[in-house]
């Protein structure tokens, strides 16, 4: 079963099965043992290295696998910080203020309810992947055998952080939208998830936000709709919302709160890639000459926004182990995905829908007037086709004749191919899950883009809606 519940970057499957309390205890013993060795190598012996955080979402199973995680941590002989019902970039900040030797979220982020999962963090909250730990806790999940093995007696203790990740977050905050000298109505959209929880929490009582909510009960542990802000038609309520209004903007949050999507005041979802080109230019300001780290499906406007503003533009890899270890490596205060995650330096490197929601206000503040489609719009001269998924059993074979087909492309193989023809540029990716592939592609006009999607289609596979 173990093979079923570990993907690349985190553990994730449905709910009970393949995903259960039995398993939830054999990777909760394998974290406790690969994270304090982690410790143990870095020449770490702090008795809060010995601990562990373990934080969870709303969802139904989430009490029941998270105390069957936190047993298994025990059970190793590890201490558990239990912080209870959060948004995941609070467990990052939770191990990082608490100095521990890593945590653990449980939550299946933007999947429908019936799943369930784990990510899990080292120390300062770095990413654990599949070459980054992932492949090992699975190997010492596998090993170990509950009936014979006794507990070693770890602590487990509640802790409430909720206070002081408030004040972490709102010191980023402009102080002008603190005392209300600045103020802004904005429709948010909980998707029913840990922004529920998160949003009130941190964001009740400034002056200068006014803030309407939408899908804020996440009680029951159910979606009203799919916690999934990528997908348009999940954008439908929090667009009519934005309209209806008269918002600044409005923001959509995925499950666990770490992930968002931003509606700008005529209601149109603003694409991450351009976001991240609004926001950058205020922590810009603050670090001049500091990289941007962007993926690499993104708008060439990205790049070119980045080194007019003085920045250095940083490309990455897709995925969150990769992105948070080039903010590291280049110490970059910011770096988006298209997928709507964002990093920040300020947030550990670590991605965070908090964050991102007080970048975007920041960057308003900081722009006099403006609107955010106003804002946005410099960076729209490009005309882009969106992630197109193709269905294909033979992925390399599929990339091979697309090389072969543009000999004369400069040819990129960061992540993926990508090909750069002059008229137009793409990227194309294999998914890690499953028979498919993924285009990125971009030219200067619409009718370049249209022409070149469906030339390259036939190569590519059969196009799917997924």
């Amino acid at each position: 079963m173990l093979g079923k519940v570990f993907k690349a970057y985190d553990i994730r499957a449905t709910y009970p099965k393949p995903l259960n309390e039995r398993i939830a205890w054999h990777i909760g013993y394998a974290t406790a043992e690969f994270l304090l060795k982690q410790a143990a190598d870095a020449g770490l012996d702090d008795p809060m290295m010995r601990h562990i955080v373990v934080g969870r979402d709303m969802r139904k199973s989430s009490p029941a696998l998270s105390d069957a995680l936190m047993q298994g941590i025990q059970d190793f002989g590890a201490g558990v910080i239990d912080v209870g019902i959060v948004d995941t970039p609070f467990v990052y900040f939770a191990i990082n203020h608490l100095a521990c030797a890593g945590g653990v979220q449980v939550t299946a982020s933007h999947n429908p309810a019936e799943y369930n999962g784990f990510k899990i963090s080292k120390m300062q909250a770095k990413p654990v992947g599949q070459e980054t730990g992932l492949n090992e806790i699975q190997r010492l999940a596998a090993m170990v055998e509950r009936e014979k093995t006794d507990s070693r007696g770890g602590l487990r203790m509640k802790r409430d952080l909720w206070q002081p990740y408030r004040e972490h977050v709102l010191r980023l905050l402009d102080p002008r939208i603190i005392d209300g000298s600045r103020s802004f109505k904005i429709v948010i959209d909980a998707s029913n998830g840990m922004a529920g929880t998160m949003v009130p929490t941190i964001f009740d009582g400034v002056k200068g936000l006014k803030i309407e909510r939408m899908n804020f009960d996440n009680s029951t542990g159910e979606f009203l709709h799919e916690p999934n802000p990528l997908v348009e038609a999940n954008l439908a309520q929090v667009k009519a919302g934005v309209l209806k209004s008269k918002a600044d903007f409005g923001v959509c949050f995925d499950g666990d709160a770490d992930r968002c999507m931003v509606i700008d005041e005529q209601g149109l979802s603003v694409g991450c890639d351009l976001l991240l080109a609004v926001m950058m230019k205020s922590l810009l300001a603050q670090h001049p000459g500091a990289s941007v780290v962007y993926d690499l499906r993104s708008s060439r406007a990205v790049a070119e926004a980045i080194r007019v503003c003085g920045g250095v533009a940083v490309e990455s890899r897709v995925g969150h182990v990769f992105m948070k270890a080039k903010l590291a490596e280049c110490q970059a205060p910011i770096g988006g995905e298209l997928s709507g995650h964002f990093y920040f330096q300020d947030m550990f490197n670590a991605d965070s829908g908090a964050r991102a929601f007080v970048a975007v206000l920041n960057a308003l503040v900081n722009a006099g007037n403006a609107t955010l489609s106003s804002l946005v719009k410099p960076f729209q001269h490009f005309a882009q086709s969106g992630e197109i998924n193709f269905e294909n059993a033979d992925k390399l074979g599929a990339l091979q004749a697309l090389r072969k087909a543009y000999p004369t492309a400069k040819v990129h193989e960061l992540d993926g191919l990508s090909l750069d023809a002059g008229s137009w540029w793409c990227n194309v990716r294999m998914s890690n899950t499953e028979p498919l592939l993924r285009l990125n592609l971009e030219s200067a006009d619409a009718a370049t883009t249209a022409r070149m999607i469906d030339t390259l289609s036939p190569l590519l596979g059969k196009r799917v809606a997924h």
